[in-house]
């Protein structure tokens, strides 16, 4: 943007123009100080906001003003003095002084050049300028930007010397400074200018904001008014609120624009049903409030109170009432800080204060008081928030204190669920209004000491308590108690307690479910059930029966866990729900006892009836127990006549008539939400049918493939004696080998409870492929298949992306996809035109962000001529690449009739267009360049004879086409010299016009003597001789009156020209444009989503306004410099980029005219080079690009839906820059539908500190004007000469280079109390606008042809899906930064298969879609109104996204998903990256299993649908940890069955008896495998989307780069993840840097990440394979055990080493040996307080056990229990050394815990030894180990001798002893609190640091060995970037990129 400079004026007070204005200060030399600026940016905090305004005002005129720049930095002298006299606040006394030395300094100086005699006079002289300047220009909305800037300039200056002059001019002087607030407005303002009569900008014009804008400004008939008006004035609305109930004036302020707006847009919308549009309509506002009151009044229904809305009877007033509640209730939302999560917290304050509204509107009298209803608070300043809102604010902060940053248990704390759900009970109308401090809501310890700290009452004086004593109303709900001590609430409705028994409880008729069905299907193998019909058999329907014992056993532990889960939250449950849990239990232990009784009395005992005859039944018996069950399911069978019948079970849950609650007091928890959220009839049966599909394919399969295989083994292992053990057997009584039987089926029954999700995945893969084929997915998926396509795309642009004509139009698109674009817009040619300027727009954005070459760019725009709206398209080049060749060629060999030919040519529409456009291209060529007389005689003569031949059908006759293409060749030539347009080719041109008349006359034209004698005659009337052809044609077109060169200087001239030569030029080149893959991927899908079914897209002014919000902590903004060229880390961000996108590159270098990056630095283009790079990488810089296209797509689409022929033949640009009002209009239309706010986190630090991402923002806002940036600001006030704190949430933007504060609202503390990314995004939503919203994360991306379809997507809001219109629009993502490496394109893989195929599925037809993060786009006032677009709560929101989805859901919204829309999205690129992500999303996984929203999906769905919630959210992560779990199940088992001796007994006697199943049953657990069935959707997503062939060489090419091995490794990261944050607690936000770049990982940081979640367990399956190896051998075949293991073996080693197989440059040998240094380093450094983990093995041994130290006694108790697995080895293997001699003696056992002891003391001895000797008697501790050594070695050689102990011994010993130390070590850690201060603990510590180096030496030793070989390094480094091979681009300079920069 270009520096902003006014013309000098002459000092008059009636000047035109004020003095000069720069942005850019320019600092003098050092002999005049005076035009120094003084620093205005870096200010202590405690003062900014006050005088910043001031200092910036000096600096802009103090350059032509130095007395005006003093008197500005003196008066910000006595402000600072006056708010910090004694100099107390942080950096107050440093900017005193420093400011104070330059004030002496320029003292004198400054008054000698004073141009009048007093500073009063030079202060009223320059401030007239100013403001004459600022009335004259105010009222033009013409303005450019330029000129709108510098009036913003002037009139900030006017201000501020306003203030000034008043400072100056009281008599009170600096006293006058305490009410600076009284003074001239501020001149700042976010979209309208409310306050600013003087700037009328172009949006205040606008109709629908000058009728909303009467509406909130008419307070006529406000009884009440007339008293505000008394005290000051009141403008409108807003203001009376202000004044009555204490709001702070910015938060007026920003609402009142907020409201003004929504009613603009809603507003418009309407009004084409009405007839007038000068005031405004009664439909916008009753639409509001019907938005913004549905859960007000829901709410008020549920608790039975009657709603305090109450509208005038008059409807004249009533709009003026519905405004004034829609205002009260903006007001306090945007005042509620934290609160804002508790939306009926908000309602219960709504319900107070609008009582209080309508009392005073209506002159109430307190019928206790007798006095009139007046505001409980008042109208203080800052009332509303020091008495209402820091009340609860302190009770949800001193909360969150008690979680301990979320590790303490949940129960111990309230979050804001809880807080907010004791609002859904009756009893919190007993906190009363004026509330109630001392009530037990308030109450945050259990403890009676604390009480001080449980109310704070800080801020109510004790007149006012009297005061609200006496005004306690009944109608509200305050009571009077007698005064006690307030006592901690507890937890409300539900308490988070960490136990796997949650998934269980949530979803308990699932589990029911399986394990009935499991039962059932037993009892059936047992019966050897041979068909369906066989189940009515009265025998096996008894025993199939049995099942609902197992079900009444079930319930009672249900309602057992109900009761001990609710326990915590007794405290505040009414008694009715107490009761009713009670009599669950009760009742399910009746039926417990009732339903075996009677099954054990009556079975086989049945009474008989027989049929009639014919029927298929015969006879039908039942017994008792058959009567006990009917009588059980009479309640299961309501519940399934309800199924069928939504809409009535609908009714009865959301239903408040006394009649239904108490019927369904039984079945319904009695809570507000989860109420009503059944589906419509057809939803239901759409999931229903799928789940009955997959339950059918699974129950099948378990039957018949694992169930009824294993009932013959098993009979036959119960019926096997076994009496030789091969240990000593604890229990040798068991009979029927039951160990056996449980080690067998175990397996097979932990993967029946997993096998489901393989199912739906394979189900997911069916449907979602239909759907997507369906729904024209992936219809344009190369670049031919676009150009076939290209024709059809402005009619399929026109239907989708143009607003109708009429609505008559609208309705008739409505019909068949077939037929929707054969009638539409046929006979509109300015809709080719309209696609053709959008098209253009497109590419040339393309050009802007490197995607295409300037070549490229020419090769595809659309020209712009005025024949195109003759239906005469001029289609780009690339389309018509080569068709002219193909043509010529075709003509030239063509024998036949004209028809025939012509017939030939237009079969292909592009050849013909070639052909065609080239012709008339020529002609109108000659026709501009040929000026002579003769000559356009002779042309005009050879074009008709063409055009006769034409007509006569006779061309070929008439012409020789042969010589097409020597005629071609020398057009070439001539159009290459018109295109150079040097006038030194005049001659040239000359001859290449001759050689076309020549070829045309002489070589083509059969009868070209016609033409030559046209010429002859002309010559033989000018002359008076005779002169042969020949002799004339040189003379041809060679005076200087023949032709025009150079031709005319025209823009669309000479783009004709130059199309002209690349139609002619241009052949098969052409055919793979655009060569850049992303340019591709872009312009494919966009053609693509053009034939999807999408809403109409309406008028721009006729949309959903709608804002984008991105929250940002410490994310990269842009790169700079020092960063893109710093090569700490192996390479330069710079030379990674620049080879990973070569063409973007070459491109960029294009168009900024240079010939390397490094030249591009030298010339001092740096900022255009870091944008270049930082829009290539993961930056904020890139996201906040992306999301403005919205605003430059708006515009656009405003442009053409007024724009003209003429318009749209200038261009876009052209008409905006040519037209300042038409720019204006299309700037305000797109401010009123759009906003951006950024939520900076930290830039209010950033900026104190000086740290350059703050400039970056800066620079942000200046690039992006409309763009807004919202952050906390810290500020310390001094009160009572103590510094405070005080926060604020600041709205600023950028005027003229500065940041401007725009709005700043007090908090009532810090904001960041829960999660960061949820509180961060809280703070900023109330600077949002519009009705809808947008999420976007600042690793998103998006792009201008993507967000022209935002219109059509917001309409989506408007189609209700079902019953229910969405609440959130779910979008498509793509993953960008898929081509960085190997393991990127995997997880892009993954990421879009589920943001795709799986969110298809998931939206339609599970219903069941929820909010997965961002692009999502939101219904921003149901959400606002319902606790927001995201939940805070620490740690049990830490997927803090998708519980807004569970939120919405619960309150009946409807969550929808729609592909024709992307936005981009950034990935991790690395495995250490990737993995902390996968971390996160396990733990948030594992907190979502413990949350009140999953439990109440879980319960309150319909079964079919709690099955998809269950499996695509908890339940996939659950299910990953049963197949692991499976693994270890099975492993454990056999090595039971091995050590027992169990196995080698029953396959001896299985092969004496010829028992084969008995081997295969052993071998089935192959079947875990099938878990790879879960990459199919990924498979089908790639081939709907490019192709089947390509997905399948896809498919290879991934398991050639080791996918299998990567996403094993990925399961073992979730599982582990999961499992443990459950049992443990931990989880936590876990950054992964987002970085574009793939550096080496050192073996110690692979070590840290993976040891305890993969390099452990992989050890464990290690050990487990081989002692099940050792010990199989001699009875078992080789082939069982390879079908038994193999997959298992995979998974162990891929556990192990698939960390270093994905680590860039792992098999280096320099790497090697530096991670071998550092490795020991780490190993042996002590730790400490303040000692990182990286730099100690103690500090992360350390930090790896801090989830134990906030475990629970049952999670430690399961920990030690698990620990205890490891001892299993020991006992099994003492019994089978040589050494034992068989023995079976428990003894032997004891004994080698005397061995383990032995060791154990061998060492303490070594190390008691190295302290007392190492130093000082050397060599005795050399001798000492030397005795122990002998000792040891004699010990064994004597046992070796006497006790037959061999050499396998010893190595069994190792496989005994190990996992035994591990697991001692294991317990120790689990009881650290006990031991922690022993000398036992100084010993598990060394243990533990010897098991992880020896650990790390195993793994160590194979990396080194490999990376001997160089074959391996280059093995790696091709599968790790084989996508970046394919691209042609150089990995090995990347990874040697260090040697290569230097």
């Amino acid at each position: 943007m270009a520096e902003i400079v006014v013309a000098e004026p002459s000092y008059e007070v009636d000047t035109e123009y004020p003095p000069p204005l720069t942005r850019a200060i320019t600092i003098s030399s050092a002999h005049d100080l005076l035009h120094e600026p003084f620093e205005s940016e870096r200010l202590p905090p405690s003062l900014a906001s006050e005088i910043q305004e001031f200092l910036r005002v000096a600096n802009l005129v103090g350059g032509e003003e130095p007395r005006i720049a003093y008197l500005c930095r003196f008066h910000a002298f006595e402000i600072a003095h006056y708010l910090d006299p004694t100099s107390s606040g942080r950096g107050v006394r440093q900017f005193k002084t420093s400011l104070l030395q330059r004030l002496e300094k320029d003292e004198e100086a400054t008054a000698r050049k004073r141009k009048e005699k007093s500073d009063m006079r030079e202060l009223k002289r320059v401030y007239c300028v100013y403001k004459d300047y600022v009335i004259k220009h105010g009222g033009s909305i013409d303005f450019g930007n330029s000129d709108r800037e510098r009036l913003i300039d002037a009139h900030s200056i006017a201000v501020v010397l306003h203030e000034v002059l008043e400072t100056v001019t009281t008599a009170d002087g600096p006293q006058a400074l305490g009410d600076r607030a009284s003074m001239h407005g501020k001149v700042e303002f976010n979209i309208l200018p409310l306050d600013h009569g003087s700037i009328q900008q172009p949006i205040m014009q606008l109709p629908e904001i000058k009728v909303a804008l009467a509406a909130i400004r008419n307070i006529r008939g406000l009884h009440s008014a007339q008293d505000v008006q008394k005290h000051g004035r009141v403008g409108d609305l807003f203001d009376f609120l202000q004044y009555w109930f204490g709001f702070q004036k910015a938060n007026v302020a920003n609402q009142k624009e907020h409201l003004i707006l929504l009613l603009a847009n809603i507003h418009i919308r309407q009004t084409h049903d009405q007839i007038s549009n000068s005031k405004l309509g009664d439909g916008a506002v009753d639409e509001l409030m019907r938005k913004f009151f549905k859960n007000y009044t829901n709410w008020c229904k549920f608790l039975g109170r009657k709603s305090n809305i109450r509208l005038h009877s008059v409807k004249r007033d009533g709009q003026q009432y519905k405004l004034l509640y829609i205002g009260l209730y903006l007001l306090i939302w945007g005042e509620a800080a934290n609160l804002r999560f508790m939306p009926e917290c908000l309602c219960y304050v709504f319900h107070h204060m609008a009582y209080e509204l309508h009392a005073m509107l209506t002159g109430a009298v307190s019928s206790t008081t007798w006095e009139k209803v007046m505001p409980a608070y008042g109208g203080e300043s800052e009332s509303f928030l020091n008495n209402v809102v820091t009340p609860i604010y302190r009770v949800i902060r001193e909360e969150a204190k008690k979680s301990k940053s979320g590790t303490a248990d949940h129960s111990t704390w309230r979050n804001y669920d809880d807080l907010n759900e004791y609002f859904w009970t009756p009893a919190c109308f007993e906190i009363g209004w004026p509330m109630r401090l001392d009530h037990n809501f308030f109450c945050v310890q259990s403890s009676k000491k604390s009480n001080a700290k449980n109310a704070p009452v800080a801020y109510n004086t004790v007149e006012q308590r009297k005061k609200r004593e006496e005004k306690k109303d009944e109608e509200l709900g305050a009571t009077t108690e007698e005064v006690r001590e307030p006592k901690w609430l507890g937890k409300t409705n539900f308490v988070e307690i960490r136990s796997f028994w949650q998934i269980f409880r949530s979803f308990d008729r699932m589990w029911s479910f399986f394990i009935l069905s499991l039962q059932a299907m037993i009892i059936m193998a047992c019966h050897d059930l041979g068909s369906p019909l066989q189940l009515f058999n009265v025998v096996i329907f008894e025993d199939v029966m049995s099942i609902f014992i197992t079900s009444a056993i079930l319930k009672l532990i249900q309602a057992i866990l109900d009761i001990a889960f609710t326990w915590k939250a007794r405290g505040a449950m009414e008694f009715s729900q107490k009761m009713k849990h009670v009599m669950k239990m009760a009742i399910a232990l009746i039926w417990t006892i009732i339903l075996p009784v009677c099954y054990a009395k009556s079975r086989r005992k049945y009474t008989c009836y027989s049929s009639k005859y014919g029927s298929w039944v015969g006879e039908w018996c039942f017994s008792s127990y058959m009567v006990a069950v009917a009588i059980y399911l009479m309640t299961n069978a309501v519940d399934l006549v309800l199924f069928f019948v939504p809409a009535v079970s609908k009714y009865i849950e959301i239903s408040n008539c006394r009649i239904w609650t108490v019927l369904s007091w039984w079945t319904q928890p009695r809570i507000y939400v989860g109420r009503g959220m059944q589906e419509g009839q057809v939803s239901v049966l759409m999931y229903t049918l799928f789940w009955i599909l997959v339950l059918l394919s699974k129950f099948l399969f378990s039957y018949f493939f694992e169930i009824k295989p294993l009932m013959a083994p098993t009979k036959q292992i119960m019926g096997i004696g076994v009496k030789n053990y091969e240990w000593h057997e604890l229990f040798p009584k068991v009979k029927s080998n039951a160990g056996a039987i449980v080690a067998v089926w175990a397996p097979i029954i932990v993967v029946y409870f997993m096998d489901t999700q393989i199912w739906y995945s394979v189900f997911c893969t069916i449907f979602g492929g239909l759907y997507g084929i369906l729904h024209h997915l992936g219809e344009i998926r190369t670049s031919g298949m676009l150009r076939s396509r290209f024709h059809s795309l402005p009619n399929a642009f026109n239907f989708c992306l143009i607003p109708p004509l009429s609505r008559n139009d609208q309705k008739k698109r409505k019909g068949f996809f077939q037929n929707r674009f054969q009638k539409v817009l046929e006979n509109d040619k300015k809709g080719v035109s309209r696609f053709a300027l959008v098209w253009n727009q497109i590419v040339k954005q393309f050009r802007l962000e490197d995607l295409i070459s300037n070549r490229e760019l020419d090769l595809m725009t659309i020209p712009m001529s005025p024949e195109i709206f003759s239906g005469m398209v001029g289609w780009p080049v690339f389309l018509l690449a080569n068709k002219l060749s193909t043509a010529l060629s075709i003509a030239k060999d063509f024998e036949g009739k004209d028809e025939v030919l012509f017939r030939k040519i237009k079969k292909d529409k592009c050849m013909y267009y070639a052909a065609k456009e080239c012709y008339e291209s020529l002609k109108y060529t000659l026709q501009i360049l040929v000026v002579g007389n003769l000559e356009k005689r002779i042309i005009s003569a050879i074009v008709n004879e063409i055009e006769e031949s034409i007509d006569r059908s006779s061309l070929l006759q008439d012409f020789k086409m042969e010589e097409l293409p020597a005629l071609v060749a020398k057009c070439i030539d001539l159009v290459e010299f018109l295109v150079e347009g040097n006038e030194i080719h005049r001659d040239k041109v000359v001859k290449a016009l001759q050689d076309i008349f020549e070829v045309v006359t002489n070589d083509m034209m059969i009868n070209g003597s016609s033409i030559l004698d046209l010429l002859y005659s002309s010559q033989k009337t000018d002359t008076d001789f005779a002169v042969f052809s020949r002799d004339i044609e040189p003379q041809l077109f060679e005076s200087s009156a023949s032709i025009c060169f150079p031709m005319p200087d025209s823009d669309p001239l000479n783009e004709q020209i130059k199309r002209f030569h690349l139609l002619l030029t241009v052949k098969d080149t052409a055919m793979d444009i655009p060569a850049n893959l992303e340019a591709r991927r872009r312009i494919s899908f966009f053609a693509t989503s053009l034939f999807m079914d999408m809403p109409s897209a309406p008028e721009v002014q006729n949309m959903l306004s709608f804002s984008v919000i991105t929250p940002h902590y410490m994310e990269d903004i842009n790169y700079s410099m020092e960063e893109l060229y710093s090569s700490q880390q192996e390479v330069s961000i710079i030379f990674y980029i620049e080879k990973i996108f070569p063409d973007e590159c070459k491109n960029f270098l294009e168009r900024m005219g240079y010939e390397d990056l490094d030249k591009v630095k030298e010339q001092g283009q740096e900022k255009e080079l870091r944008d270049w790079a930082s829009f290539r990488g993961q930056t904020l810089s890139r996201t906040v690009r992306g999301m403005m296209y919205y605003r430059e797509a708006l515009k656009l689409q405003a442009f053409l839906d007024v724009a003209e022929e003429k318009d749209i033949l200038d261009g876009y640009d052209n008409s905006e820059k040519g037209n300042p009002r038409l720019s204006a209009q299309l700037d305000a239309l797109a401010d009123m539908k759009f906003t951006y706010v950024i939520s900076c986190q930290s830039f209010g630090s950033q900026k104190a500190s000086g740290n350059p991402h703050a400039n970056d923002i800066i620079d942000l806002m200046k690039r992006y004007p409309s763009l807004r940036v919202a952050y906390v600001e810290e500020k310390e006030e001094i009160v009572e000469d103590k510094p405070r704190k005080v926060y604020s949430s600041l709205l600023v933007k950028a005027v003229n280079g500065y940041e401007q504060v725009i709005y700043r609202i007090k908090l009532p503390g810090p904001p960041d109390i829960g999660e960061g990314k949820p509180e961060n995004q809280n703070h900023a939503i109330i600077f949002t606008r519009g009705e809808a919203l947008q999420a976007i994360d600042m690793n998103q991306d998006n792009y201008l042809e993507e967000a022209l379809k935002i219109r059509n997507l917001l309409q989506e809001f408007h189609q209700h899906e079902g019953r229910r219109p969405p609440t959130i629009l779910g979008l498509r993502e793509h993953i960008f930064t898929g081509s960085v490496s190997s393991l990127a394109w995997f997880m892009s893989y993954q990421e879009t298969s589920f943001v795709t195929i799986g969110q298809r599925l998931l939206a339609s037809p599970l219903r069941v879609r929820f909010h997965y993060g961002h692009p999502d786009v939101f219904d921003r006032v149901f959400h606002i109104t319902r606790g927001g677009i995201s939940k805070a709560s620490k740690t049990i929101n830490l997927s803090e996204d998708v519980f807004a989805g569970f939120n919405s859901t619960l309150r009946r919204g409807c969550v929808t998903y729609h592909e024709y829309l992307q936005v981009g999205k950034g990935r991790d690129v690395g495995l250490n990256q990737i993995s902390k992500f996968e971390a996160k999303v396990a733990n948030g996984n594992s907190e979502q299993t413990l949350s009140r929203d999953i439990y109440r999906l879980g319960r309150q769905f319909d079964f079919f649908r709690m099955l998809s919630c269950y499996f695509t959210t908890i339940g996939f992560y659950f299910s990953s940890l049963i197949s692991v779990i499976a693994i270890y199940v099975f492993l454990y088992g056999q090595l039971y069955l091995v050590l027992s001796g169990l196995e080698k007994a029953l396959l001896l006697e299985a092969k004496v008896r010829n028992i084969q199943s008995l081997e295969t049953a052993l071998a089935s657990q192959s079947f875990i495998q099938l878990g790879l069935l879960t990459g199919l959707p990924m498979v089908m997503e790639i081939g709907l989307e490019k192709g089947f062939l390509t997905a399948l060489k896809d498919f290879v090419l991934m398991q050639l780069q080791l996918a299998a091995v990567f996403f094993t490794f990925s399961l073992g990261t979730k599982t582990h993840h999961y499992g443990r944050t459950i049992l443990h607690g931990g989880a936590k936000y876990r950054p992964t840097g987002r970085k574009i770049v793939v550096f080496h990982a050192s073996f110690t940081e692979n070590y840290r990440l993976y040891s305890r979640s993969h390099f452990v367990k992989g050890f464990e399956l290690l050990l487990l394979l081989i002692v099940y190896d050792l010990f199989r051998r001699s009875y078992q075949s080789n082939m069982a055990y390879v079908l038994i293991t193999y997959s298992i073996w995979f998974m162990s080693i891929t556990w192990l080493f698939a960390p270093f197989l994905f680590n860039p440059s792992g098999f280096s040998w320099g790497k090697i040996v530096d991670d071998w240094k550092d490795w020991n380093k780490w190993i042996r450094q002590q730790g400490g307080i303040g000692v990182q983990q990286d730099k100690s093995w103690q500090s992360w041994w350390d930090d790896e056990q801090a989830h134990l130290r906030q475990s629970g006694m049952g999670s430690r108790l399961i920990e030690i229990l698990l620990s205890l697995r490891f001892f299993i080895y020991q006992y099994g293997l003492v019994y089978h050394l040589d050494i034992s001699q068989q023995s079976k003696n428990f003894l032997v056992y004891l004994l080698s815990w005397v061995v383990i002891l032995g060791v154990v003391l061998l060492a303490k001895a070594v190390s008691l030894g190295r302290q007392m000797f190492s130093a000082k008697y050397h060599l005795w501790f050399r001798l000492f180990k030397a005795f122990l050594f002998i000792g040891v070695l004699s010990i064994i050689s004597t046992l070796s001798v006497i006790c037959d102990l061999s050499f396998m011994d010893l190595i069994v010993c190792c496989l005994a002893f190990l996992p035994t130390g591990w697991g001692l070590i294991l317990i120790a850690q689990t009881v650290r609190l006990k031991i922690e201060n022993t000398g036992l603990w100084y010993f598990i510590r060394v243990l533990a640091q010897a098991y992880d180096y020896g650990m790390g030496v195993v793994l160590f030793a194979p990396v080194a060995i490999l990376a001997w070989l160089p074959i391996i390094s280059a093995f790696q480094t091709r599968f790790l970037f084989n996508e970046a091979f394919n691209r042609h681009l150089q990995i090995k300079p990347i990874l040697a990129g260090k040697k290569k920069n230097k």
